[in-house]
């Protein structure tokens, strides 16, 4: 499928059949499902969605980091249209299929490290992540499991429950799961004694804290996000991560790294924590796995996996035969395109134009990322306090413009952007500049 790679902007937005689609969601589903942009899609490929009105709006979100190597890359709708004529459903744990193995062997050889992995399949990265606590708690016979401020992990009760933010997440949901703790992390802009002093003392801080209010042999899991999603794309102060491993390992604690939103080249790395050479005990995928299916991966240590006992792990759907051919396809195309280069080629364009963008304008309180997953943080001009109204006023702006953005953070005045890895760069720079303008216009 080709789409021009153009905004174009014909009507209001949300325009007319949008506007009487919206009405229509809202007759049939809760509000609880909320909507950034009620522009219903038609296409969507490259850079850019297309909606119900013939609009076509710059994609600065990539469903949520989901559709890295685009809406309908080639390699991934060939493999799913066969597949699709062949079966599209046995259940693995009944009659199994290949594709399922290839898919454990890839992410057991790309993973960090080179210890020999097991991997098994499930359909969300909330599933993914529970399912890292199960494997963690069984292996090691401790209940306890860390997080950390401002991370995000899921909405299912033990993954809401290992999510930091109140609301929308949690609020009203309660009660929690037991046995669930959080320390700091490392935050660089808003760490009190300055981003020089953060991954040390916000290390020292966790680990003080896990030693004496928990007690570390009665931890099971540390799960930890290399770089924060929802929290706010906050990447944690250099030597952190590493200090938080070494911890881990030194007490036989299951370090997880939650890769879900950025696993998959997002990062300018095929997965965040190979950027410090960390290596985790269980690393969580999903999201950008099968460009737009629904599949998760839960790769982990062979002698950690191998404790659970047969029928422990599974589940009706895990490793669907439609999305496990979609991995495979999203992979190739990952290698094929060398969307690590472009991850990072993305960053190279995006750092500077928005630390410039900061120079000019003390509403933007810091810009941080990695590669293809980059925020802005807007604050009360010269100061630190939050700016949500900032946010929802850019946002506001750029929606109207044709540039789907999405927000972030804790305190929710993060702008984050999650571009395609295929994005052209004239869109890229497009994109930036209806940006610009939004803030210029605050």
């Amino acid at each position: 499928m080709s789409i021009p790679q153009e905004r174009r902007v014909v009507t209001a937005i949300p325009g007319p059949k949008s506007q009487e689609l919206l009405a229509r969601k809202q007759a049939a589903v809760p509000p609880g499902i909320g909507t950034t942009l009620p522009v219903f899609v038609t296409r969507a490929g490259g850079g850019v969605v297309q909606d119900a009105d013939g609009n076509s709006l710059i994609d600065f979100g990539s469903g949520i980091a989901v559709t890295n190597v685009g809406n309908a890359a080639p390699r991934v709708v060939e493999r799913v249209q066969k597949q699709v004529a062949d079966f599209t459903h046995t259940c693995f744990m009944v009659t199994p299929y290949e594709s399922y193995v290839q898919v454990c062997e890839k992410l057991n050889e790309l993973t960090p490290g080179d210890h020999e992995k097991r991997t098994f399949l499930v359909n969300s990265g909330a599933e993914a992540v529970e399912n890292a606590v199960k494997v963690a708690r069984h292996a090691t016979g401790r209940q306890g499991v860390v997080v950390f401020d401002h991370g995000y992990h899921g909405r299912t009760l033990l993954t809401m429950t290992l999510t930091a933010k109140n609301m929308p997440y949690k609020q009203g949901f309660g009660p929690f799961a037991p046995e669930v703790y959080r320390v700091p992390l490392a935050y660089p802009f808003r760490w009190p004694t300055g981003p020089e002093n953060c991954a040390e003392e916000a290390a020292e801080q966790a680990i003080d804290l896990i030693t004496k209010q928990i007690g570390a042999q009665n931890v099971a899991a540390v799960v930890i996000e290399p770089i924060a999603g929802e929290g706010g794309f906050i990447v944690p102060a250099r030597g952190f991560l590493p200090r938080i491993a070494e911890f881990c390992r030194a007490n036989g604690i299951v370090f997880v790294a939650d890769e879900v939103q950025t696993g998959f080249a997002r990062t300018g790395t095929l997965f965040a924590c190979e950027d410090e050479g960390v290596v985790p005990d269980i690393i969580t995928t999903a999201k950008g796995i099968a460009g737009g299916l629904p599949l998760a991966a839960v790769t982990g240590r062979a002698e950690i996996m191998d404790r659970v006992h047969v029928g422990g792990l599974g589940g009706t759907y895990g490793g669907n035969p439609l999305a496990c051919e979609a991995a495979l396809g999203v992979l190739e195309t990952i290698e094929a395109e060398d969307l690590v280069a472009k991850a990072r080629r993305i960053g190279e364009i995006m750092l500077p134009r928005l630390e410039a963008l900061k120079e000019r304008f003390d509403v933007i309180g810091d810009v941080r990322g990695r590669g293809a997953m980059i925020a802005i943080e807007l604050v009360e001009p010269g100061t630190k306090e939050p700016n949500p109204t900032a946010v929802q006023e850019v946002v506001k702006r750029c929606h109207a413009e044709g540039l789907l953005v999405l927000t972030a953070g804790t305190y929710g005045n993060v702008l984050r952007f999650l571009p395609p890895l295929v994005i052209p760069e004239h869109l890229l720079e497009e994109g930036l500049g209806i940006l610009e303008k939004a803030i210029a216009e605050l």
